[in-house]
Formats: structure tokens, C-alpha cells, sequence
């Protein structure tokens, strides 16, 4: 069946009501949300949701390991992260993908587990439906494209639809009525402890830039945005330039954009130093990411340039403290490839279009503004 039904909104939010009823006697309930950190963010509301719905139940992420380093010890609405195995249209990383035979063995794992309910909120399901119904679960829950298996309870899974709606009408399909659109990061004193052993306290207010992003493409030209901050280290801000081991000449190229030397942190935050430091900023500044996303989510305003592609699924959704330009074209800086078009494996920015000025200008009025509540 397709859950929720037509006309069936909650007049607050606009959102499914969760017209389907709750799934009875759920004591594990588990989420297969197996990729980055910004995803994570936006499916948090939905995961929230879940919580609320089935407050006795132990729920499970089936996700990665950046997940554990992320929500260990942090208040959130998972409980436990089981990590899913590297396996084509679920999960991709660094190290081979897994055998079907070391598949089977940790769906075998998983169906020994016993979960009452298992909710897909993964993409449109031609591979994670797949995995989803090898866990045994005594009711699924999900997306479904046309061509892809359906769980007991679907919705249709349509493109340039934002993703944080899309997973709050799947949790509405699992019978969890949305509690609210913005994701939340809780912030911990380790934290805030873990931050500080990297950029100690100080008194002025603080811009972190951060210029990475999983796709080399979301990347705005980093000299640009070191010239951006270099506004701002003249207006009494204190820069810090962070990134991940990987980054370290983005966080160069961003550095030699300024005139002035600004701290920089790079490979040297784990993720609850991560979440510290953006928590602790005033304004953080860079690409689409997941850094930018839990910059959101601890309340943190940004900054940020987007390409047309991920304008519609994983911008925020609010625009009070947060500032979003788009790159229309979307082209790669090399040989101008849309990235909607394909990969043409240049590595090279598809942002570099937006015009500067547009992001200082945003830049610029935002830290005014986050200055007025400081």
C-alpha cells in the first residue's frame, strides 16, 4: 500500500500526519541510512520522528563508522549503529566492496537481531529495498521507485524533492507523525573539551571556513573564499580554516587568498571536536558538506554555495540564518560538464560561476547579523 493519503497534512507543517497507523508491539526498530554525514542531518527529523512514535522501541542506524564516531555518546534518536558493508547502490568506500557470501552474513546477523520494523530511508530502492527485505523485519517501511522492490508500506520516490520531507513521509508511511523540519546536533562538553585542545578558547568571535566537500565539484575556488574571510579577519574576526587529512591543500589555497595568517585545523579535529568548533563559531563559511550541515544543526549560521543539482534536496530549508548561492550551471570548471550530465572525472569546482561579490555580500550581512545577537 502507498501511505500517507492525499489531502492528509498537518496544518502546522504542511507535512504527512501520518495517516498510517503505528506499527503495534515494536521493540527494534531499524534505519537503513548508510551514507555521509549530511545525510545524516537531514534525515535526522524523520529519525526524531520515529523516536517519538516508538519511544519504547531500541532504534538501530544501519549506517557507516562515521556514524559510531558521530552519535557515540551523544544524546540523539538512535540508540545503537550497526555498520552496513561496503555493496554496490548501498554503500561505497575506499576498500573493495563486500561478497555476497560476507553480505548474507551480516543480514543472517541482522535477521538473528529481530527487528519489528525496518524503515528505508536510503534513496529510491533499487539496491537498499533489496537489502531491506533480507533483514526479516516483520513490516518494512520506504521509498520505492517504479523499478524498485516495495516494502509493505511505500511512498513514491520522486527527484528534486528535499530530502528531509521526503524521509519525514517515509517515517509518516511507518506511522510517525513529523515533530519538526529542522535538524538538531546536540552539542556535549566533550564536544566543546575536544574543540578547544585544538583551537583554544578565545574573545573574539569566531569564522570558520570550511572548503571541502565529498565531490570536488561542490567546491567553491578556495582563493575566493580566503578573500572572503580576509574581509572579515579585518573586521575583528578570529579565522580558522578546517578541514579534513585530505584537504590540506584546499585549506592552503584558502589561506594563501588572505593577507593576514589564519589558524588552521587540519586532520587534527575528530568528529566531536568537529562539532565543538562549528558549535562555537559565529558564522561558519564554504561549499555543501557535511560540515555545513552540522554547522546547521548545533544552530550555527552558514554561509554556503550550492550547485543547481543540490539546491532542491539538501539546502536549508530556512533562510533566517542561513544563506545559500546557487551555481545554475552547475558546469565543471575544465571542460564545463553539467554535473547532472555525468562525471567527466576532472576533480575541478562547478561553482566557480557565482559571482564573489554575491558571496561576500551574504557573507558579510549575515556576520552583521549574527553579531547583533552576540
Amino acid at each position: 500500500m502507498i501511505v500517507p493519503g492525499p489531502g492528509s497534512t498537518s496544518p502546522a507543517l504542511g507535512l504527512p500526519a501520518a495517516p498510517a497507523p503505528p506499527v503495534p508491539d515494536v521493540r527494534r526498530l531499524a534505519v537503513l541510512r548508510a551514507n555521509g554525514l549530511g545525510d545524516y542531518v537531514v534525515a535526522e527529523p524523520a529519525l526524531a520522528a520515529l523516536r517519538a512514535a516508538y519511544p519504547d522501541a531500541e532504534v538501530t542506524l544501519l549506517g557507516a563508522q562515521h556514524h559510531v564516531g558521530l552519535l557515540a555518546g551523544r544524546p540523539s534518536p538512535v540508540d545503537r549503529v550497526v555498520t552496513v558493508p561496503l555493496m554496490p547502490g548501498v554503500r561505497v568506500g575506499p576498500d573493495p566492496d563486500a561478497s555476497e557470501d560476507e553480505i548474507e552474513a551480516w543480514a543472517a546477523e541482522q535477521r538473528a537481531y529481530g527487528y519489528d520494523l525496518a524503515v528505508q530511508m536510503h534513496g529510491g530502492g533499487r539496491n537498499s529495498n533489496a537489502l531491506l527485505l533480507r533483514l526479516g523485519a516483520r513490516v518494512t517501511a520506504g521509498s520505492a521507485t517504479p523499478d524498485a522492490p516495495r516494502p509493505d508500506r511505500w511512498v513514491p520516490y520522486w527527484p528534486f524533492q528535499h530530502d528531509t520531507v521526503r524521509w519525514l513521509e517515509v517515517a509518516a508511511a511507518a506511522g510517525a507523525a513529523p515533530t519538526r523540519v529542522e535538524a538538531c546536533v546536540e552539542v556535549t562538553a566533550e564536544d566543546l573539551a575536544s574543540s578547544r585542545a585544538v583551537v583554544p578558547a578565545g574573545d573574539a568571535p569566531l569564522l570558520v571556513v570550511h572548503p571541502g566537500a565529498t565531490d570536488a565539484r561542490r567546491c567553491y575556488p578556495e582563493e575566493r573564499l580566503g578573500a572572503i574571510a580576509q574581509d572579515l579577519a579585518d573586521r575583528g574576526a578570529r579565522v580558522v580554516v578546517a578541514g579534513g587529512p585530505s584537504e590540506a591543500e584546499r585549506v592552503a589555497r584558502v589561506v594563501s587568498g588572505m593577507r593576514s595568517t589564519p589558524e588552521t585545523a587540519v586532520g587534527t579535529l575528530d568528529l566531536p571536536g568537529l562539532v565543538g568548533l562549528l558549535s562555537r563559531a559565529t558564522l561558519v563559511l564554504g561549499n555543501d558538506s557535511g560540515p555545513r550541515h552540522l554547522a546547521g544543526a548545533v544552530g550555527t549560521p552558514t554561509v554556503a554555495v550550492f550547485t543547481y543539482a543540490n539546491l532542491a534536496d539538501v539546502a536549508p530549508l530556512t533562510r533566517v540564518w542561513h544563506r545559500v548561492l546557487v551555481s545554475w550551471h552547475g558546469g565543471c570548471r575544465v571542460c564545463g560538464m553539467r554535473v547532472l550530465d555525468g562525471w567527466c572525472g576532472h576533480e575541478e569546482s562547478a561553482t566557480h560561476d557565482v559571482d564573489v561579490a554575491e558571496v561576500r555580500e551574504a557573507t558579510l550581512d549575515l556576520w552583521e547579523q549574527g553579531m547583533l545577537r552576540t
